[in-house]
């Protein structure tokens, strides 16, 4: 799929996203907010549902939650307008409250077609029930800052799913901001991971293929040469992917370190520091739940520090 067409096909998502009426929140919204971002990025971030600022500007995270995320984007070298953002749910909850489950399920099939189309090969979670749909029954406290496969039936077909704490949570808990910080330095190395799982799987499959083409039985109907012929143009498609016009380079660090494909979790209070409440929240909504989220300290260890260059 060309940018073109993959930009084509985000539109036409998009302006479903605008005129839905699937669900209830469609009955209060200003905007509905599909998402934005770069159809050729590599790299996807889903967050939980528009705020205030979100709604009035049918944009995602405008907000200062949207400033944060910016911000972190930026502290390893990439702008925001290198990746793609959008939400698990596109219309604001009322009151910033937790979307209902089937509000969400409403909204899965636009999120499960926008990742079709862009492909990424990484997809950061940002916040809980983002979070919940790549990684089901697990707790933000205990797995940010880690990655595992992405299920394809979320859309993400072929990429690494990566846990962070959605931004606003350090408007309520200081001490997440430097957490954020670590995660968020990791996310280069796992790009280059999930980047060296997209190239290894295709010469996977084609050794395969090549190992059932030389295991054919001797009284088979075809001829060696003809079952090599017939089999080539199989073996080509998966060596030779359609054409996927390259992004520009993404800073990621020049030393690879081998990841543990399952870090150690690091200790969590019992209490989830992770606001209660969809925020992509702008200022004007924070004074509304700040007084609801109790303040803890959750320890972290900080990444080491990596020279970056581009790598492509």
């Amino acid at each position: 799929m060309t940018p073109a067409e993959r930009t084509t096909a985000l539109e036409a998502i998009a302006g479903e996203v605008r005129v839905c009426t699937r669900c209830r929140l469609a009955t209060g919204r200003t905007n509905a907010v599909p998402g934005e971002g770069r159809p050729d990025t590599e790299v996807v971030f889903v967050g939980e549902g528009p705020g205030q600022n979100e709604d009035q500007q049918g944009r995602p995270f405008v907000g200062a939650a949207g400033g944060l995320l910016t911000e972190l984007i930026g502290s390893i070298g990439w702008q925001r307008n290198e990746v793609f953002i959008t939400n698990v749910v596109k219309c604001r909850p009322p009151g910033n409250r937790d979307p209902e489950p089937d509000e969400m399920a409403a909204c899965a099939p636009f999120l499960q077609r926008q990742l079709e189309v862009l492909d990424p090969a990484l997809v950061v979670t940002l916040g809980r029930y983002s979070m919940g749909t790549f990684f089901p029954g697990a707790r933000i406290g205990q797995i940010h800052g880690q990655f595992r496969p992405a299920d394809p039936a979320t859309g993400a077909r072929d990429a690494i799913a990566f846990a962070m704490y959605h931004p606003a949570a350090a408007f309520r808990q200081l001490s997440l901001k430097e957490t954020m910080r670590d995660d968020m330095a990791r996310i280069p190395s796992v790009l280059i991971e999930a980047r060296r799982g997209r190239t290894e799987r295709p010469q996977v499959e084609a050794a395969a293929i090549s190992e059932v083409t030389t295991q054919v039985e001797p009284d088979a109907i075809l001829e060696p040469d003809q079952i090599v012929e017939a089999e080539a143009p199989l073996a080509k498609a998966v060596l030779e992917p359609g054409p996927r016009s390259a992004p520009e380079p993404l800073l990621v660090p020049q030393a690879t370190p081998e990841l543990a494909p399952e870090p150690k979790p690091m200790t969590a209070d019992p209490d989830d520091p992770e606001p209660t409440v969809p925020i992509d929240a702008g200022a004007d909504d924070l004074t509304e739940v700040l007084a609801s989220i109790d303040m803890h300290a959750i320890p972290h260890e900080p990444s080491p520090e990596t020279d970056q260059m581009r790598l492509f």
